[in-house]
């Protein structure tokens, strides 16, 4: 789709003044008004110094009516959190990952029935990742003011322009969720959007996994089997001590040192301390600890770890390239981004298990856009 097919779509004028929902039973009694009605959704939080976002404010919508809620106000509401939790209940945003990280941890429950927005406008052959300011400007012919993103959505008052920003974040959003699902019924993508969003949800909630977050540590593929799982006991304390703290991963201990130990595996804290870039403090404070977990790991029986995926060789990039191309003639032909049908971490699995059969990302949606080309991918592949 190109801009010149696009339509030029209206909004829901905001209150003036802005709504505030000022105590749970006024959230409560306000989402079971209309409870068939999917809730546009949106936050602002701050994240300098610490491992876990810090909630600052929520915005919501329903149909025509916005309004603002304190995070005190959401935690508290029975309402608030049934509605999240409702697969049936449409919950609309724009580009989740950061969003539902915050509910994750700030609420403590997976979010049921998100719809990313973000993605049904690459479903809509508009683009992958496309900005929400410049969508808004595309189909509304609104300018948002985005000085504000970095403001301090902590402290109390609001200005009268963060607020008004605010509810701008939440006031397009229902406007084009029905135009893409107009737009997406005509391509046989409905549904796609409801599996894609849900998929992608699940994944961002795998990836608090500790144990599996050493193969992110792409430096650490030389490593041999034993050195890996040492790697994968270090990364998984560091992991857990980051959400202890509620400090950065860089705080606590940074990638390159980690990957330091599990190469050399020391054996006393001078050869600890020996690791170039090692703190002195942070051997005082972690070295016992550090030795420990190296010591145990590196004695552990039948390694049988997850490797930490190679780069392709240069054989296997040239047989990449070649493999890439039938992708994006699917991609081509449907009409959406190549990286939404195939991202480049997908594409080298496949080339790695030489097949597609018993992939199930490339089953769903995918599979009824590969289907004119399977065929001839998976001959190349065998």
């Amino acid at each position: 789709m190109n801009a010149n097919e696009l339509p030029r779509l209206t909004a829901p004028a905001p209150s003036e003044p802005v709504l505030w929902l000022e105590t749970p039973e006024q959230l409560d009694d306000w989402l079971a008004a209309q409870p068939k009605e999917p809730l546009t959704l949106d936050t602002e939080f701050e994240r300098v110094s610490t491992y876990y976002p810090i909630p600052g404010l929520v915005q919501l919508g329903l149909a025509d009516q916005f309004r603002l809620v304190d995070p005190e106000v959401a935690e508290a509401s029975a309402g608030f959190r049934a509605a999240l939790e409702d697969e049936q209940r449409p919950k609309l945003l724009y580009a989740v990952s950061e969003d539902l990280e915050l509910f994750r941890h700030w609420l403590g429950l997976p979010m049921q029935g998100v719809i990313d927005l973000q993605l049904g406008v690459a479903f809509a052959g508009l683009g992958f990742s496309k900005g929400y300011a410049k969508l808004v400007e595309s189909l509304f012919g609104e300018s948002l003011d985005k000085t504000l993103t970095r403001s301090n959505w902590i402290s109390r008052p609001l200005s009268d322009l963060q607020q008004r920003y605010a509810i701008d974040d939440v006031r397009f959003l229902k406007p084009i969720y029905d135009w893409l699902q107009e737009v997406l019924a005509g391509r046989g993508l409905q549904q796609a959007l409801v599996e894609e969003s849900a998929r992608f949800a699940a994944d961002l909630a795998s990836q608090d996994d500790p144990t599996r977050h050493y193969l992110k540590l792409r430096g650490g593929w030389p490593l041999s089997a034993p050195q890996q799982q040492v790697l994968q006991a270090l990364v998984s304390w560091r992991e857990r001590e980051c959400h202890r703290q509620d400090k950065p991963r860089n705080w606590v201990m940074a990638d390159p040192l980690l990957l330091a130990m599990a190469e050399t595996q020391p054996k006393t804290l001078n050869a600890l301390s020996d690791i170039q870039g090692l703190a002195s403090g942070q051997v005082r404070r972690h070295g016992d600890t550090l030795l420990a977990l190296i010591a145990k790991a590196d004695a552990a029986e039948d390694v049988a770890i997850e490797p930490i995926a190679a780069p392709l060789t240069r054989d296997q990039q040239s047989f990449y390239k070649q493999l890439k191309k039938h992708f994006v003639r699917a991609a081509e032909a449907a009409d959406i981004p190549i990286e939404l049908l195939a991202p480049r971490k997908r594409l080298e699995a496949v080339l790695q298990q030489q097949t597609l059969a018993g992939n199930p990302f490339f089953e769903g949606w995918r599979s009824q856009i590969l289907a004119p080309v399977r065929g001839t991918i998976e001959e190349l592949l065998s």
